[in-house]
């Protein structure tokens, strides 16, 4: 009835003044029967708001079609009408009010970026806007509530799977979409700082190599040291300042790598690099490392420690048994480090207060490691190259009680036998670490070899032997061909295949769990054929005749009771 008026007063004005006029109509022009369902009243309901608004005429050039200006909450169908030339009178949106899913799934970065939460805040004022982002609003919502960056650490076990923790379970989903690629910055992980961990510990090792009694035979040049020096600080350079390019500009993949049981621990990992190499500087270079550079190097990880340690002694959601896996080493590691620096610089005392920091940390994790609580999250079954940092803690820790003591005496072998056994340990199981595609983590291998060297080189100078002699051989020239292969793997990955860094998709997880989760009801898709294919095909039979049987029961149910009743019925006239 009401285009009816409208159409009638624009054929008036053609035929009396040849003009078009144009013009707002307000509800309170029109008489009851006119007035659209928006703008009735009905009773029990508040219309003060309803009769404040006004609708105007509103014609796509595109397109052609009329619709009226309605407020998209209260739309019955909920489509829109866009005009960005590429929907075709809004059946870009599909009738439940959101976008389609080419739409939904396009990627928004800008929610990790450093002033992500202050965008979120204006996205939400009453600006106008472009029809496609008015549009995006509709699902906004939903959006919202997994861009909060707090996530607790149960979420990061709940939602994610693997040693690291670096792979989405199948029924998770994730913020960002996993076709496209993400900016660079994005998928740059700090695990990259192992591979500065394992080229300046290599130089700490040719520098050792050179310079001990115990492999002398091998006529090594320090000219290796030196190489490995510059090639891990350029390496270091290029990983820190890139790293420092992510903290500027995506702060909040940093908050949630920070949150992250297994990434946490990687940030010990700069200052533990830099004290390597202070550690193998070439005498060339630097005859004596001043106090000042521990203290620099030193501080960072002292305050990792407060914080990190801290959680484990307090309990909660992040106490220790909850959030242990094999990188929790690398945060007892760089008091080890830090004592054998100390050391070479003249400060003994403050080693021994860090290697007896680091020691009492390492038997608690050592043991709940070893123990596996049943509040503790699961490990995998399968080794991983992580797992090789068992080695590490205590190789480390009889190296720093040498540099302290002057002398691998009794305390220092109980720490290298130790290690000793864990590395056979893992050695004789070498066909679990198969299988795994190739990745930055790969690069745990070296760090630990390369400790596991220098010690036995350290152990072959107090105990002259053969055997000594060629186990520091052997494990010195297996850690430096696994440093070389693992080298080469990276540079074709990063130049030539460009694979090295694919999606962060362990940063992407929402908050909050969809609620076909929660309540257990778990839909398949029909193109999920991931989740079909894991069924046999007896497992398919079986659960759709139990469908089937059920169905049946349900619908059948009312039957007992009717026939209940016809029995009562007979008795009753029978004893009549």
């Amino acid at each position: 009835m009401r285009n009816k008026i409208l159409e009638n007063s624009v054929l008036e004005g053609y035929e009396e003044d040849d003009a078009v006029d144009i013009h707002q109509v307000f509800p309170q022009d029109l008489s009851d029967e006119d007035k659209p369902m928006n703008f009735r009243e009905i009773p029990g309901r508040d219309t003060k708001k309803q009769m404040g608004r006004s609708f105007s005429r509103q014609v796509s050039l595109e397109t052609g079609f009329a619709a009226l200006k309605r407020d998209r909450s209260r739309a019955r169908d909920g489509r829109v009408l866009l005009r960005n030339g590429r929907s075709f009178g809004g059946f870009g949106v599909n009738h439940s009010g959101k976008l389609s899913s080419h739409e939904h799934r396009k990627g928004d970065f800008s929610m990790f970026r450093t002033k992500g939460g202050l965008h979120r805040q204006n996205t939400l004022l009453p600006v106008k806007r472009e029809n496609e982002q008015d549009s995006r609003k509709l699902f906004s919502g939903q959006q919202e509530e997994g861009m909060n960056m707090n996530l607790p650490t149960g979420r990061y076990f709940a939602a994610l799977r693997g040693p690291e923790l670096d792979e989405v379970k199948d029924s998770e989903d994730i913020l960002l979409p996993i076709d496209e690629k993400w900016p660079f910055l994005l998928r740059f992980p700090i695990g990259c700082f192992g591979i500065c961990l394992g080229l300046s510990s290599q130089s700490i090792l040719w520098y050792a190599i050179s310079t001990s009694p115990a492999t002398r035979f091998l006529h090594a040049t320090p000219l290796i040291n030196m190489a490995l020096w510059f090639l891990a600080a350029i390496s270091l350079l290029l990983v820190f300042s890139t790293y420092t390019l992510k903290c500027i500009f995506y702060f909040e993949a940093i908050r949630r790598e920070f949150n992250h049981p297994v990434r946490t621990n990687f940030f010990f990992a700069p200052w533990i690099v830099c004290m390597f190499l202070a550690i193998g500087v070439p005498p060339a270079l630097c005859s004596q490392v001043p106090p000042s550079l521990w203290c620099a190097f030193m501080a960072p990880i002292l305050a990792l420690e407060l914080k990190i340690y801290g959680q484990w002694l307090s309990g909660g959601k992040r106490r220790l048994c909850k959030v242990v896996n094999p990188s929790s080493h690398l945060s007892v590691i760089g008091n080890f480090v830090g004592a054998i620096l100390a050391a070479k610089v003249g400060w003994k005392e403050a080693g021994k207060f860090f290697w007896s920091v680091g020691i009492s940390h390492y038997l608690v994790v050592f043991v709940t490691l070893y123990q596996r609580l049943p509040t503790s999250e699961t490990l995998p079954k399968e080794l991983h190259p992580v797992y090789s940092m068992f080695i590490a803690t205590p190789c480390a820790a009889s190296i720093a009680w040498e540099a302290i003591y002057g002398a691998f005496d009794g305390f220092s072998r109980i720490c290298y036998f130790l290690a000793l056994f864990l590395y056979a340990s893992l050695v004789v199981r070498i066909n679990f670490f198969r299988g795994f595609r190739f990745s930055v983590a790969w690069w745990s291998y070296t760090f630990p070899m390369t400790t596991a060297s220098l010690a036995t080189i350290k152990y072959a100078e107090q105990v002259p032997s053969p055997i000594s002699k060629g186990l520091a051989v052997t494990l010195s020239l297996l850690s430096s061909a696994m440093v070389s292969a693992l080298l080469i793997l990276t540079l074709l990955h990063a130049f030539l295949w460009r694979s090295l860094f694919p999606n962060d998709v362990a940063i992407a997880i929402t908050k909050k769990r969809s609620n076909a989760l929660k309540s257990g009801k778990l839909k398949r898709r029909p193109y999920d054929i991931r989740q079909w294919t894991r069924q046999t095909p007896f497992a398919l039979v079986t659960s759709s005749m139990n469908r089937n049987s059920k169905q049946q029961q349900d619908q059948g149910s009312v039957f007992p009771y009717v026939e209940k009743n016809a029995q009562q019925r007979d008795q009753k006239t029978s004893v009549n």
